[in-house]
């Protein structure tokens, strides 16, 4: 255990602590660090007090659930791909998601955030499965370039799907385009209540296979060398990643750049081995996704950015700073 994972891992938990504290203190209304610590402990009362409690603490969970997953999503992806630009959308996963939401809200008379929950889940669930199926069918099974091609044409598709329904049912663009864009506004203690066993279990499948992706990063052929079974691997990642994805989507929308940005950042700082860059992940992404939302809630009062919006706008300059890097490396 060298001293700067340790120090990187102290400082990610710092970081998350701080942005957990601001996400409960800024606001329309700012809240002084010390109504906010009596409010959490039961002490305070007043207006204060419940803005913390009813509003700010459930949103903050939210956020520090959904900024994991997708993390954690983005890594997993990333490693099983071998792909240093996959992030959760790259498998048609979040559109699958999308799918899911706009059907709910067009057909089946879904029309509250906990609503949507359960559709979109289903949405991404089944877009991964058959992604999955797609690339592996034919030779060689599901390598990482057939995966990348068959969830650009399954994400392709989808996207027309949602086209074709909010064409055609014009009364749930509205509601659609207020999720898609990516939100933690309204979220409430139910919705962390109904993603938080999903989360879980994605958690540990995906930790399951740390060595694994380690093996994988290698080569299939000196992962097989090393004793690793690759298609378990890629298939309990994929699930995995498939949960983590289905848990940030459904809650959130689909938020931009987090599984992208925060793996690169974890391994810039503790290096390329799983066992430590998947934790990392998992307390960076909560620190991006909540002082993107607090700073959306300031930047233009009583108006509030979307944490969708401020996510991308963190992320694109990121993008761009990291195919430059490439293309000067390469």
């Amino acid at each position: 255990m060298s001293v700067r994972r340790v120090v990187a891992m102290t400082a990610a938990v710092l970081a998350l602590l701080l942005a957990v504290l601001f996400s409960l203190a800024v606001g329309a209304r700012a809240i002084a660090p010390s109504d906010v610590l009596a409010a959490l402990l039961g002490d305070g009362h007043g207006d204060a007090a419940e803005v913390v409690r009813e509003m700010r603490v459930p949103r903050t969970l939210v956020g520090v659930m959904v900024g994991a997953a997708l993390a954690v999503a983005g890594t997993a992806l990333q490693g099983i791909t071998r792909n240093p630009i996959a992030d959760p959308g790259v498998l048609g996963i979040s559109q699958g998601a999308s799918v899911g939401v706009v059907l709910a809200i067009a057909y089946a008379g879904a029309h509250t955030l906990t609503g949507y929950v359960g559709y979109a889940f289903a949405g991404a669930g089944i877009a991964s499965v058959v992604v999955y199926a797609v690339a592996n069918s034919g030779r060689g099974g599901a390598t990482p370039v057939k995966l990348a091609l068959a969830g650009a044409a399954v994400n392709a598709l989808l996207v027309s799907v949602t086209t074709a329904v909010l064409t055609t049912e014009a009364s749930a663009l509205d509601e659609f385009r207020f999720w898609q864009v990516g939100s933690l506004s309204g979220r409430d203690a139910d919705i962390a209540a109904r993603i938080w066993p999903f989360l879980l279990v994605g958690l540990l499948l995906v930790l399951s296979v740390a060595r694994g992706l380690d093996a994988l990063a290698l080569g299939e052929d000196v992962a097989k060398g090393l004793g690793q079974r690759v298609a378990t691997v890629r298939v309990v990642g994929g699930l995995g990643a498939t949960v983590l994805t289905a848990v940030g989507v459904a809650a959130a929308g689909p938020l931009a750049f987090i599984g992208l940005a925060v793996p690169h950042i974890a391994r810039a700082l503790v290096g390329t081995a799983h066992r430590w860059v998947l934790p990392l992940a998992a307390l960076l992404g909560p620190v991006m996704l909540l002082t993107s939302d607090t700073l959306g809630r300031v930047l233009f009062p009583p108006s509030e950015v979307p944490a969708g919006v401020m996510t991308s706008l963190i992320g694109v300059p990121f993008l761009v700073t990291l195919v430059r890097r490439r293309a000067v490396a390469a």
